[in-house]
């Protein structure tokens, strides 16, 4: 193992990562830093869960050495910063076939996002996972306008099957912008480096970074075997 610098690290996009890449992130950084499970508030009456669950607690002489840094809240109604760096993704061309493609072909992505393997519910519908997938995936998705906006008020009314499908492509796409979000605010105002084990994530926010004009160091440790 090589003696860490005096770099530090964010890793993103999730609140947990494997045990190989942690030993990955620990050779590399004097310290890796990791944001709690973020649940975001869409309404006063909708939004997803939180998950205490941290990195540290299986890891708790990691923690107390200050190798692992933890307890960045990203949690709750997001602010206008956030809001409006989710409609700036949203509203690029790029970022919207990056993510496209990435729900398409890349099964750790969709995992994140998606719970296809006892089927979903799609609005007050319950249907099978490969059939919920077909239709989410469709092309013109890809192209059709969504805003953080519209995604708040779907969740605020009872849904069709087609509202429905709007809804759940819509969360996926917000979920996944506002991690980034909070990763480069999270990096930028701490001085850390991003770094992310999932290649999409990294080709997303590489993309915001690019049409922001950011100046954010951003790393991709491939996963290989496992």
């Amino acid at each position: 193992m090589n003696t860490p610098d005096r770099q530090q690290g964010l890793y993103y996009p999730f609140h947990l990562c494997h045990e190989r890449t942690l030993a990955r992130l620990l050779d590399a950084y004097a310290s890796i830093h990791f944001r709690d499970f973020m649940a975001l508030q869409l309404s006063p009456m909708s939004g997803t869960t939180a998950y205490m669950d941290r990195m540290g607690d299986a890891h708790g002489e990691l923690a107390q050495a200050g190798r692992i840094v933890q307890g960045y809240s990203v949690s709750g109604s997001p602010d206008a910063e956030i809001v409006e760096a989710v409609n700036r993704d949203l509203a690029d061309p790029m970022w919207r076939s990056l993510f496209h493609e990435a729900l398409q072909e890349n099964r750790r992505f969709q995992r994140g996002l998606l719970d296809l393997s006892h089927g979903m519910m799609i609005g007050n519908t319950l249907v099978p996972g490969p059939a919920a997938f077909l239709r989410l995936t469709e092309p013109t998705r890809r192209h059709r306008p969504f805003t953080f906006q519209n995604l708040q008020e779907l969740s605020k009314r009872r849904l069709s099957l087609d509202e429905g499908y709007e809804y759940e492509y819509a969360l996926a796409l917000v979920k996944t912008s506002a991690s980034l979000a909070y990763t480069i605010r999270l990096s930028l105002r701490h001085g850390l480096e991003a770094a992310t084990d999932s290649e999409a994530h990294f080709q997303l926010l590489d993309r915001t970074c690019l049409r922001d004009r950011l100046s954010l160091a951003n790393r991709w440790l491939p996963r290989e075997g496992y």
